[in-house]
């Protein structure tokens, strides 16, 4: 069984941050990329940012220059901080790893439950 708990949402005003976490639990053999995406009522799901198990990122175009994820593979945790805050930043914030658990000989990918970030004053 692998689990993946999210926290660190919430409400902030415009200008505003805030941090979440993604910690992956379980009989996990080895993690390969972990990222954030989210989704806006009405909208698609889409990608925030990513990070590869070497430490190679990527980001949204919207987020570029105020979003910052990081890893701590030690903890098989995966950090979004979120900077210089807009309300079209609101929406659910989900956790993805593809990881690889003990009983299987293939990677997966696995979501969080989904935290509620809103950025209103």
């Amino acid at each position: 069984q692998v689990q993946l708990v999210e926290s660190g949402g919430g409400l902030v005003q415009p200008g505003g941050s805030l941090r979440l976490s993604c910690a992956a639990s379980g009989k996990i053999f080895a993690i390969d990329t972990m990222g954030w995406y989210r989704q806006a009522p009405g909208k698609q799901r889409e990608l925030v940012a990513a990070i590869t198990s070497g430490g190679s990122t990527n980001y949204g175009d919207s987020v570029k220059g105020r979003f910052t994820i990081s890893r701590d593979n030690a903890k098989n945790t995966v950090y979004l901080q979120m900077n210089s805050l807009k309300p079209e930043d609101t929406a659910v914030y989900y956790c993805n790893v593809r990881l690889r658990p003990i009983t299987t000989i293939r990677f997966e990918n696995y979501w969080g439950q989904g935290t509620q970030v809103t950025v209103s004053s």
